[in-house]
């Protein structure tokens, strides 16, 4: 396996969160987990970032645990970037980015030449030229999550994870940082792992869905397989209308009525 879940268990003292969760996602593919509120889709991803130790089971990255990996060198290839991230306020755009080399310091050293030449490659690719030298403090919700994720992607890592990387953003910035996010995709060939809520874009930007429910994968397929009534029923109890969006090549959906 490149990397997945293996037989995941993780509870919260004797509630338990999800059981015998197996996900392969696959190399340089977009994946995205859904399902409703409280059905353990960022509990997965913390396990990543270990977070969360699992009560059985393990994350497997090129056929080995996770836990077995130094964790410095895991995070140069593994980059993390949680639903809710605190840093100072005060700091620019440039010096949160910078933050992104922290796995290739050494301890009594400085940013390298190298270091420094990534951390420009990282705001030209992400947009952030005109912004690079403004505190977070002035800037709008999808301007800081934009230098949130140039901060990841300066680790250069391969696999990608982000828990609800557009929450809180208006339907302008959302439609901005997915955009983002499939040109990074695209340009770095890299593995991406999201969760979302919104299903249409979820089915507009993934390769795969994953549906959780009930504490188990529901399914794992792609999202013209997944955008089914009696499936979007099972797992968020609603119906809905589907129709094909011709000009993205994807499913999506109209709510129609709660099914509970």
């Amino acid at each position: 396996m490149y990397f997945g879940f293996k037989d995941l268990t993780i509870k919260y003292g004797r509630n338990l969160v999800v059981e015998d969760v197996n996900i392969d996602f696959p190399k340089g593919k977009t994946s995205t987990i859904i399902g409703s509120n409280g059905c353990g889709k960022s509990s997965l991803l913390k396990t990543i970032s270990r977070v969360v130790e699992p009560d059985q089971g393990a994350v497997i990255f090129c056929d080995k645990a996770i836990g077995k990996y130094n964790p410095k060198e895991l995070a140069k290839r593994i980059g993390y970037l949680p639903q809710v991230h605190q840093s100072p306020t005060d700091i620019d755009v440039k010096t949160l980015v910078s933050y992104g080399r922290y796995p290739y310091k050494k301890i009594t050293s400085g940013l390298t030449e190298k270091d420094r030449s990534v951390i420009e490659e990282t705001i030209e690719m992400t947009g952030l030229n005109h912004l690079s030298n403004r505190t977070l403090t002035t800037l709008s919700g999808g301007e800081r999550q934009r230098a949130w994720i140039a901060m990841v992607i300066c680790q250069q890592p391969e696999i990608l994870v982000l828990d609800e990387p557009i929450t809180y953003l208006d339907i302008g910035y959302q439609m901005e940082v997915m955009e983002l996010i499939k040109s990074l995709g695209k340009h770095l060939n890299i593995t991406i792992i999201m969760v979302l809520h919104d299903i249409n874009l979820a089915a507009r930007y993934s390769h795969q869905l994953i549906t959780i429910e009930n504490h188990h994968v529901h399914m794992q397929q792609t999202p013209r397989t997944m955008m089914k009534e009696e499936n979007l029923n099972k797992v968020f109890r609603i119906g809905a209308q589907i129709f094909e969006d011709k000009k993205n090549n994807c499913p999506f959906i109209i709510p129609e009525k709660s099914t509970n």
